[in-house]
Order: structure tokens, then sequence, then C-alpha cells
């Protein structure tokens, strides 16, 4: 554990934090219970583990079929209570006020969001916006681990947003649950963190394949969106998991796909222009989904306002929108009598409400008319970013399918009219268009054509739908680097790539983990002494210099092994500047570690001479894999409490310290208070504040609200007494 501390009068706040996966226990670092740290002992499951001792894949497996299980049944629970909440209130507000027609339509997803939001907002705040984000996160800032409660607030939060019109997904929170059950139960279990990510993305391959009926897809997902990778140690568990989810939700919902879809072919191989250039405006769609979304999110963030209100304030604008489209469109609503009589509500709803699958599936059979199409490419977006960015809870997966499927439907149409002989059929444009949007989104060509196929039981358009997804993701890569799920956490300072945090990279410089201690080999050393000294040190490479000391070029034991394999090549006469490595790629001292990353990987280097900006010759060190890292480590001190430190950090170690997470509410002897004001009997750190969702550094002036959530840290013997001054003022005994 590593801490840097700073006095004020009275207390002492901490700056440095736990580097690793031990910054959490085994049940979570975030606790609201004085006795949360408790969970350090051993349960009766975990003991029963370690008694038993299982073979790991027989371990894994077990548990992935029992998270498949429990997430296919949070799905069926999540869409029936769905459609519960949506038929009662929208019946209930009829019947009660028989007279307020289309204006229920407002007034309904307000008081969903009043309801909603103070779920989020005093509950479990990861439980606001789309949610996968959230879990990416988890994943590689926090080994996996994810609070159980988000679990519930989710699902609830969820299903009062779309039940009652929010336009949003169910699989975004179904994906957070299966998470959050994969990580509850590595944590239980007290699993090591790479367990732990595996049973998160068995979670999350278990939302999608219960959600979509499309186990594959689920697979996909979880492997290209959340892992970044293949590994064929957790694709195994992912699968089963993800199968285990499709059969529960088969048992309960129905084995149909998602969408009866006619069969679709193309009549001639000139039609692939036309989804060719679907692709390449679904990529600017997807764009401007994505640039949308964001904008209202930092709107709504930035906004003094109160948190748990906020969504009610994004359901008012959504609801105007869903009113001004009834009127624009003519469309219908239903009556009193047609809710008696058992009318399904869903056909009746404003189109820009909910997930709206029903209405995807009139385009996919080319019955919607191009001006409703054409209009929806542009209503859909910014109806869901109402919903989403005031920080309502729901996915982004459904609504992108939806603006795909508008906007191949309305080029569908737009084709048909100028060349009717070869473009064939607008819905064929629809289905292929959702694929195009959302791969366009999330940058996952691979799950978007396999969702698509899997909801439509369709295969006759693979060539189009691989052509489109392609194109769309790179396009859209090309215009906007970050995806629908990593700009949310670009702001936050997390920058994801190939599974792995960037930004933590950025914030370390090379001059701060380079080895100075420098073993070098002069150029005109024979190959002899070069192996040698490869003996003697166990080094596997040495920068080459001349005579004045200056860098000339590299060698590694790799460049040894293959002179030496080299029968035609007198090795008698050889010295290391004959095949070493002239002129090699190197990096300055106050550059950031991601730079030395970015310049190893394309030929997998292990290592990179650091040299001086007033001389590239002039060798100030080497920076190795080994060094890139421990400065992780020392990233991730700096980046977890959000500390953009300057200069360098003086860091000590501690072995008996630990952490204690509380809320302050109403009453409480701090609420009102400023921090110098509060008397600790033993030294006890402030790490953090966060309020409303933003997070703050204490300082001695500071005075704390209700709501707000503080992070102690100091002896664990320490933490309770602290944590009673600022409820009652005074320390237990």
């Amino acid at each position: 554990m590593l801490t840097l501390t700073s006095t004020f009068p009275g207390v002492t706040v901490c700056y440095g934090l736990y580097s690793g996966s031990d910054l959490y226990s085994p049940s979570g670092l975030q606790t609201d219970s004085p006795k949360g740290h408790a969970a350090m002992k051993r349960n009766p499951f975990s003991a029963l583990l370690d008694k038993t001792t299982p073979p790991e894949g027989l371990l894994l497996l077990i548990l992935s079929v029992v998270i498949g299980g429990s997430t296919g049944l949070a799905a069926v629970f999540f869409i029936r209570l769905i459609a519960i909440i949506q038929n009662r209130s929208y019946t209930t507000v009829q019947l009660l006020f028989p007279h307020m027609g289309a204006w229920s339509y407002v007034f309904v997803p307000i008081a969903g969001a009043l309801i909603a939001g103070p779920l989020i907002a005093w509950f479990a705040r990861e439980a606001k916006g789309h949610g996968v984000p959230e879990v990416m996160q988890a994943l590689v800032m926090r080994g996996g681990r994810i609070r159980p409660r988000v679990a519930i607030a989710k699902i609830l939060a969820s299903a009062l947003c779309i039940g009652t019109g929010g336009s949003a997904g169910r699989e975004g929170p179904i994906v957070q649950v299966g998470s959050t059950l994969g990580s509850m139960t590595g944590q239980i279990l007290h699993l090591s963190d790479d367990r732990i990510k595996n049973l998160v993305a068995c979670g999350a391959a278990a939302g999608i394949a219960a959600t979509f009926n499309a186990p594959i897809a689920g697979v996909a997902f979880s492997i290209e969106v959340l892992m970044s990778e293949l590994q064929v140690r957790a694709f195994g568990n992912v699968v089963i998991a993800s199968v285990s989810a499709a059969v529960v939700s088969q048992l309960y919902l129905g084995d149909r796909p998602a969408f009866t879809v006619p069969t679709y072919t193309m009549d001639s191989p000139i039609t692939i222009l036309f989804y060719l250039l679907l692709g390449i405006v679904a990529a600017l769609v997807g764009v401007l989904f994505i640039k949308m979304l964001s904008w209202f999110e930092d709107i709504f963030d930035n906004w003094k306002f109160s948190l748990a209100l906020k969504p009610a304030v994004g359901a008012l604008l959504l609801g105007l929108l869903g009113f001004s489209y009834l009127q624009l469109t003519g469309a219908s609503y239903s009556n009193p009598t047609e809710f008696q009589l058992g009318m399904p509500l869903i056909e009746n709803i404003p189109h820009v409400y909910g997930s709206g699958f029903t209405f995807i599936e009139e385009a996919l059979h080319g019955r919607i008319n191009f001006w409703i199409l054409a209009v929806l490419v542009f209503l859909k977006p910014l109806a869901t970013s109402f919903t989403l960015g005031s920080g309502n809870s729901g996915g982004v997966f459904a609504p992108s399918l939806f603006i795909g499927a508008m906007l191949g439907g309305a080029m569908g149409e737009l084709f048909d009219a100028w060349q009717p002989a070869l473009a064939g059929p607008s819905g064929a444009y629809a289905l292929v268009g959702m694929a195009a949007v959302f791969s366009a989104c999330a940058r996952a060509p691979l799950t978007a054509m396999l969702i698509v196929f899997e909801m439509s039981n369709d295969y006759a358009l693979i060539l189009p739908l691989m052509l489109t997804a392609v194109t769309a993701s790179y396009l859209a890569q090309y215009l906007q680097q970050e995806s629908i799920y990593t700009i949310k956490l670009v702001k936050r300072g997390i920058r994801f790539e190939q599974g792995r945090d960037m930004d933590i990279m950025q914030g370390v410089q090379i001059r701060e983990v380079m080895n100075q201690d420098l073993v070098t080999v002069h150029k005109d050393l024979s190959l002899a002494e070069l192996y040698q000294k490869f003996q003697e040190t166990n080094l596997l490479g040495f920068p080459v210099v001349n005579d004045k000391e200056e860098l000339t070029g590299i060698v590694t034991l790799q460049d040894l092994e293959k002179t030496l394999s080299q029968s035609a090549v007198d090795l008698r006469s050889l010295k290391v500047e004959d095949f070493a490595t002239a002129n090699p790629i190197t990096v300055f001292a106050d550059e950031p570690i991601w730079t030395a990353i970015q310049k190893m990987a394309p030929r997998d280097l292990a290592r990179l001479p650091v040299v001086s900006r007033s001389s590239e010759k002039e060798l100030l060190g080497l920076i190795s894999r080994s060094d890139i890292l421990r400065a992780y480590d020392v990233g991730i001190v700096r980046k977890q409490r959000g500390q953009m430190l300057e200069g360098d950090l003086t860091l000590r170690r501690e072995h008996y310290n630990d952490f204690m997470e509380f809320c302050l509410k109403k009453g409480h002897y701090a609420v009102g208070k400023k921090l110098q004001e509060l008397q600790f009997s033993e030294p006890v750190n402030v790490v953090s504040l966060d309020r409303e969702g933003v997070l703050h550094i204490p300082r001695g002036n500071t005075c704390f609200n209700p709501g707000d959530i503080i992070t102690l840290f100091g002896k664990k013997n320490s933490l309770e007494n602290a944590r009673t001054v600022f409820f009652s003022g005074e320390e237990t005994e």
C-alpha cells in the first residue's frame, strides 16, 4: 500500500492510495456499514472452497452456469417488470384522468423519473446512464469489483425509466446486473482479480444472451466490447454462461427470434454498392448520436441542480418531444376503452419512447412511411439523449438498433425510388442498418453482425451485414476516436485500448521508472565477450556505445542467437556493431510512459534507450517492460483518487491500514461543519469527498453537506472512532 500525506490542522489528508488489487477488500471498497471491514474475514463459502480445493476449471465452469442462469432469471424478471410498469402506469393515468389525452405521455415519464432519480442518487450512482462504461471501469480499475447494490438499483431504476416511456434499452441494465452478479460471486468466494474479471465477463455475455435471445452475440459483446481481447481460458466460461442465460430466457419467454423478418436476398451483386453507401451514412449518424448524448451528459453533469431531480427534467423534455411527435405525425393514442379491452399499449405510445422493438419490426417489413423513418433518425437520438443524458437509467444498445433500422429503411426507400430494379426491398436495408449504426456507436462490428443475424434468424444478408458493419465501424473510428461506451470514461481521465487503462500510463513520466544504473557494451566488443556478458548479468539486452559513451545501437540476446545460427558467418571476426540494431527507436525522459508503449507495440520491442532532448546520442537510461509494469503501479496510485500531482512523490509503505466509506445524512454532527473543526484522538486520513458524483479532495476549510460520501484512511482500529466523530461528534470508548 502506498500513501502520501499532507497535514492540516487537526487532520491528515491522504493523497496516495493502494496499488493494484490491494486497494479493494474481497467484498469491495465501497461500504456503508461500519463493520464493512469484517468482510475481510473468510465467509463460509470461501472457507468451504479452501477446504475442498476443487479443480479451478471445474469451479469456474460451475460458477459460469450459476451466473448465466441467475442473469437469465434477472432478465426475465426485468422484462416482465417493464411490461407491468408500462401498462399499469399509462392505464392508471388514462382511467383517473380520461381528459388528459395525449398529455399523459408527458406526465407519465416525469412521474417515473421522479421515482427513479432519487433511487439512483441516494442508493447507487453507478446505476446512472447506460451502465456498460461502469462495468468497463470496474474491469480495469477495480479488478472487476462492483457493489452488490448496483444490481438492485439498476433493475428498479431502469424498469421505471423504460416502463414509463424513457428512450432507452433494456440490455444495458441487464449487462450491468449480470456483471454485478459475477463480481459479487467472485468477491464472496475471495477469488483473484483475474477470476472475478472472468465472471464479470460471463455475466455481461449472459445479459445480452438473455435479453435478445442471442447467445453467440452475447459472447461476442463480452469479448469485443468489455474484454477487448480474446483469452482462450476465459472464452469457454463466457460461452457456458451465455448458453445458460439463453436457455433460462427461452424457458420463460419462448425461443422465437426478437424479430420476425421476411427472407431477404440480394437480387444483384451491384446492390452491394447501396449497402456500402448505407455503411458510410451510418457512420455519420452513429458519430452524431455519440456526440449528442455526450453533449447532454456534459450539460446535465455541469448543471448545479439536485442529482435526484435531473432525470425528471430530462423526462419533461422527452415528454414534450413525444407529444410534439404525436401532433406532427398524426399518430393515435390509446383511450380508456382500449385499455380496458387489453389493447397492447406499446403500439400506441410515441415511437421515440421505450426500446421501440415493435416499431423496428414494422420497419423491417417495410411498412413505414419514408418521412416518419427520416424524422425518427434524428428524434430517437434526441429522445435517448434527454433520457440518459439527464441521469436516468437504461441502455444504448436498443436505441442504436432503432436508429439503424430507421436509417436503413429510409435509405432503402430512396434507393428503391432511384433504382427499383436493383435496390430491393427497404426492409432489407433496415435490417442491415441496425448492425451498421450499432457498429459505428460501439466499434464492435462482430457483435453487430451476430446480434442482427440472431435476432432476425436470417443468414441471407450476411455479406451486406459484414460490409456495412465494418465500413461504419472504421469510418466512425476515423471521425470520432471514442465509442459510445468509452467517451464517458475519457471524461473521467480513463482511456482504454486493448483492455488497458491508457490514461494511467500517460500520467507517469519515463524518467520516474527508467533504469539509470545501465550496463552498456562497446561497439567493438567481440562476440565471445558479448556472450560472456549475457551470462554474467542475466540481462536480455544492452545499449551499444562508442568511445565517447554515445549511443550507437542496441543488441539483444535474440540478435546473438540469430548470428550464432548462421553457419556462413566468420564468428571470430564479428564485433557487436556488426549485428547490433543501429539507430534504435528511442524515447525522451520527460515523455509519458504511454509513448514508450506506443513505440514498443508495433515491433514487440522489449526495451528502449532513453536519450536526452539536447542530444539523441546522450544515453540517460533504459526502459523495459518490467519498468512499464512498475509505472502502472505508480500511475494507478495517482489516478484512483483523481489526483493530478505535479513533481515527485514521496511514498511510504504501510501494512496495517485500511479504508472506510460512509454517507453523511441530515442530522449528523459533521453536516454544516468544516473539516478542521472535527477533533480526532488518533491520526485519520480523509481521502476524498464524493458530492453528487463529483470527487473532491477535502481541505481544512471544506464544509460537509448531507449526501456527501466520505472516504477515510488510517489504522484499522481507529476508523470506527473517526466515523463516530462524523456522526455524533464523540468518539467511542
